[in-house]
């Protein structure tokens, strides 16, 4: 292991090592996705970096182009029902913990994107800013944000009036007016305070 001398990260050059990062745990509906991405060294996508600096399509060809080069690449979620029954952070561990189990091949060492990590049988450290400073965790934010709006879209078509293929699920205004005038669904978050809120008035 050595260090990179501008960032002050280690950098494990030969250790099998995975980027581990979610996409969805603000929003009021939908899944967390998590990505887990081990890079092929040889083969790392130009233009990598933080999924919500890149524009949508931008990132649909650079998440083409890492699952078609990682050496291993992983999705997992923990839906809303999971989010409501444990809370969202521990739905984003787990569904990170399932990402990683989820690789064809079993890393050594684990990058996740923030302040805490899931629990796995190998190393792991958290890097604030990691989806902007560590290649491996860029790439895994890419492909679950792609994942998830794809999702998201999709289930704009199952529950149509909320918007859910524009805002994803995120709490914009349009959201919450739609909350207020249908109530929830079942893919809404009800342990969230605006789709409890939503849940109260409809009742």
């Amino acid at each position: 292991m050595r260090r990179d001398a501008q960032a002050g990260l280690p950098i494990f050059a030969d250790v099998l090592c995975a980027g581990v990062d979610e996409a969805g745990r603000g929003p009021l509906a939908g899944p967390v996705v998590a990505a887990a991405v081990i890079l092929d060294p040889a083969g790392i996508p130009d233009g990598l970096a933080d999924s919500k600096k890149l524009s949508p399509g931008r990132r649909e060809v650079l998440a083409a182009r890492i699952r078609h080069t990682a050496l291993a690449w992983s999705l997992a979620w923990a839906d809303a029902a999971e989010i409501d029954t444990v809370n969202i952070l521990r739905a984003t561990m787990l569904a990170m913990r399932r990402a990683v189990l989820g690789l064809a091949l079993r890393p050594q060492h684990v990058q996740v994107d923030g302040n805490r990590c899931p629990r796995l049988d190998c190393t792991v450290e958290a890097i604030v800013g990691g989806d902007a400073r560590v290649q491996a965790i860029s790439a895994a934010s890419i492909v679950a944000k792609v994942a998830r709006d794809r999702y998201m879209e999709r289930l704009d078509a199952v529950y149509p009036g909320y918007g859910f293929g524009r805002h994803k699920g995120y709490p914009t205004r349009s959201h919450i007016e739609a909350l207020a005038g249908l109530g929830p669904c079942p893919a809404h978050r009800r342990s969230f305070r605006p789709v409890e809120q939503a849940t109260w008035s409809a009742a």
